[in-house]
């Protein structure tokens, strides 16, 4: 079962989520073989993290829950919240696999948070600068809550239109960049 994992830092915690990243990637490279993608949200100006999103392939819900909540930022605080949401993979490949390479042109997470009638349950037709994509479901994945989706783009706005528009309460588009350790 895939998962869409979202901290959300908390204010003020950006001292303590750097005294902690190296206890962070320690905590997911025990999950190198499960992740789809992983990376830190940022400002506007890309200078300051302001969460951390992970796309983890486990067995099932219980074990996504302790993924979530024994990192170690979470544990010590780091975070104001967590969404954590079944996942489906779209475009069946990790953002490794993502033919654009971990660098080059802005990226953003363009999440949609759902109402109404499911919306985008297939990938987009043009999905060269798509690095992950999928809907957003319920623990028993038979209710589609919204849509996630990492993207290349110009800016805000571009990355904003891989959604539909008119079919979400909010969407919400953050600056993002490939995770994991430096090279």
């Amino acid at each position: 079962m895939e998962f869409f994992c979202y901290h959300r830092d908390r204010p003020g915690s950006l001292a303590l989520r750097d005294e902690l990243l190296e206890e962070h990637w320690s905590y997911m490279d025990r999950y190198a073989a499960e992740m789809i993608a992983r990376g830190p949200t940022l400002t506007d100006d890309g200078e300051a993290p302001t969460g951390s999103v992970h796309i983890v392939d486990l067995p099932d819900a219980a074990t996504a829950r302790a993924f979530a909540f024994g990192e170690p930022g979470y544990q010590a605080g780091v975070y104001r919240d967590v969404l954590l949401r079944r996942w489906r993979n779209l475009l069946g490949r990790t953002m490794w696999d993502f033919p654009g390479g971990r660098t080059g042109g802005d990226r953003y997470l363009v999440l949609g948070l759902g109402a109404g009638p499911a919306a985008d349950l297939a990938a987009p037709p043009d999905q060269d600068e798509l690095i992950a994509y999928g809907p957003l479901l319920s623990d028993d994945g038979a209710t589609w809550l919204g849509t996630a989706a990492l993207v290349r783009a110009p800016d805000p706005e571009t990355a904003r239109a891989v959604l539909s528009p008119d079919r979400y309460a909010d969407v919400e588009v953050h600056r993002w960049q490939f995770g994991g350790r430096p090279s």
